[in-house]
């Protein structure tokens, strides 16, 4: 993963990067390295995050009800 897609990834999911440093339990500065390529992003990170955006996918199709349906139920 480089720089570009993991922002990408962050972008995606509607994350800052503070955001993934408080539920990946990383040092705030972390990110910020891999993306100014001061240190190369782990192995873990793209499978990780591509864990977090199947998550994010199959919420949507699967949990979330359509706007539609929404307004129907009053909600």
């Amino acid at each position: 993963m480089n720089p570009d897609e993991f922002t990408q990834a962050l972008d995606a999911l509607g994350w800052k990067q503070s955001d993934f440093c408080r539920k990946a339990g990383l040092d705030k500065n972390t990110p910020s390295r891999w993306v100014n390529g001061k240190t190369p992003i782990p192995g873990w990170v793209p499978k990780h995050l591509a864990l977090l955006l199947d998550l994010q996918r199959l919420h949507t199709a699967y949990l979330e009800l359509p706007k539609a349906d929404k307004d129907s139920h009053g909600e």
